[in-house]
């Protein structure tokens, strides 16, 4: 079967059932990870076993099909990416990609954990920024939010990745009752590091202890606490991902809101991700998937597995259907985070 080409003779892209083309993909590598964030993992994990994981090859295969239709954006997750063994051959692979100019980004996200020994590996495959996954600075708080990390590893991960020229976003969960007395103290340490912060809302994703109704924290209300103190002025500024930023007059820094529960971001979505076994989610709040590992191991051509995507890109919907109410105890997608990749 031919692709699709344009009038370059390029490939052309996926485009789903209401117009929009998928230039964002988030690739999970594995769902193993170094902590167990109360939001994101339950305490006793179970991980898959590795004959189940595409290999880093497959995984090559994989994102560098979607290169070719259209991904301009491919940001690595996990669980946490670099406690995969040999991670940065991967990264070394696809930075093909971004020298032949047909990929603008290279990233990932990542807890911090492992930034100390990396930093400057990834600033050689051509990673330019990161996102680090951070929700507080108290380390008996940090510890109690991760189950066991150590803050002071993150922090040297973070000054490694400065270091390294890397550009960084923090990423932090809202947690009611938990952080959200922290937030001011998080933006001005941020931006006083030169270092972007984005704000998250909890999502009900998997099945874990605390209740999400006790967990949630509406970043509406987040807002109207810092126009208190703060001058917010609203930015056109989209960076492929879901959030939405205003920059703090008072610091000259940025800041970003993701707000899946209280404002729905999903009409200008342009993003899919994949899972560390081959599984396609083409909306991370809904169940639908497609497996792409049958068609990638079935033959060493892509066209196969071009074909599934393709198929399953006609199946992507409009948009989440995310609730938390004390009504409905249960998750909304019953999958862990850590499975689907961050």
């Amino acid at each position: 079967m031919l692709m699709p080409q344009d009038s370059l003779g390029m490939a052309m892209p996926f485009i789903d059932p209401f117009g929009r083309a998928i230039t964002y993909l988030r690739v999970s590598v594995t769902d193993r990870c170094d902590l167990r964030c109360v939001y994101c993992m339950a305490e006793d994990m179970h991980f898959l076993p590795k004959r189940d994981l595409l290999s880093l090859e497959e995984l090559d295969r994989l994102c560098s099909a979607f290169v070719r239709r259209g991904v301009r954006k491919l940001r690595i997750t996990g669980g946490e990416p670099l406690v995969r063994r040999d991670i940065l051959s991967l990264f070394k692979s696809l930075s093909r990609h971004l020298d032949a100019g047909h990929l603008d980004e290279l990233t990932l996200t990542t807890n911090g954990t492992q930034l100390a020994r990396h930093a400057e590996a990834l600033a050689a495959c051509g990673v330019r920024r990161i996102n680090v996954s951070l929700d507080t600075l108290d380390p008996a708080k940090f510890r109690t939010i991760t189950r066991w990390g150590d803050l002071d590893r993150v922090l040297d991960g973070l000054a490694a990745a400065r270091a390294a020229g890397l550009a960084i976003k923090i990423n932090t969960v809202a947690l009611k009752g938990v952080n959200d007395q922290e937030i001011p103290d998080l933006i001005a340490w941020a931006h006083g590091l030169g270092m972007e912060l984005t704000l998250i809302e909890v999502m009900p994703l998997g099945e874990i202890e605390p209740g999400r109704i006790d967990q949630f924290l509406p970043l509406s209300l987040v807002r109207s606490q810092l126009k208190q103190r703060y001058t917010l002025e609203d930015l056109d500024d989209r960076t492929g991902g879901p959030a939405r930023y205003v920059r703090l007059r008072e610091t000259g820094g940025r800041l970003g809101f993701i707000t899946p529960m209280t404002h729905n971001f999903c009409e200008s979505c342009n993003r899919v991700r994949v899972t560390c076994t081959g599984t396609l989610y083409m909306c991370l709040g809904q169940d639908d998937a497609a497996d792409l590992r049958g068609p990638l191991r079935a033959s060493e051509c892509d066209a196969l597995l071009e074909q599934a995507i393709a198929e399953a890109i006609t199946r992507k919907p409009k948009g989440h259907d995310f609730v938390i109410d004390r009504r409905q105890a249960r998750p909304a997608v019953g999958r862990h985070m850590s499975v689907t990749g961050g």
